[in-house]
């Protein structure tokens, strides 16, 4: 198997309040949106986020799993500065979210705060200068991503 994703998908409890979270406090437009049952947004070159009700989240496992709560995730969104992980926590309140953790200076030498979406999934905004994406799409990280 090859090392890629190309779906990351969460069961919602509520899919209308992920719609309007993303879809119009944040602005995202929606790859593909099946009232009551999924939303897809593009995040990536041949990454999409999915939020998928959580009833039929179930379904879809034939009830594999009873249990749709998220825990022990982050998605992290990078970003080029300080200033811009303040201005994203920002907007993200704005639209709905809930500050779970107030911007600051990182342990890794960064810059990053946490949200969460209304359906709990945490979402770090971080600016991290040992982190970067080269041309080719390879991510750097320590002193090779610094030199970038």
């Amino acid at each position: 198997m090859d090392p890629r994703i190309h779906f990351i998908t969460f069961a919602t409890p509520d899919l209308d309040a992920s719609r309007a979270f993303y879809r119009d406090g944040l602005g995202w437009e929606p790859l593909a949106d099946v009232a009551g049952e999924i939303i897809f947004f593009q995040t990536a070159p041949g990454l999409v986020l999915g939020l998928f009700d959580a009833r039929k989240f179930r379904e879809d496992l034939a009830g594999a799993v009873s249990d749709t709560g998220i825990a022990g995730v982050t998605l992290s969104h990078n970003v080029d500065g300080p200033e811009a992980v303040d201005a994203v926590l920002e907007a993200a309140v704005r639209a709905g979210a809930e500050l779970v953790k107030p911007p600051q200076r990182a342990a890794f030498g960064g810059y990053h705060g946490h949200f969460a979406d209304p359906n709990g999934v945490i979402w770090e905004i971080c600016h991290n200068p040992w982190w970067s994406v080269d041309g080719t799409g390879r991510v750097l990280l320590g002193d090779e991503a610094a030199a970038d």
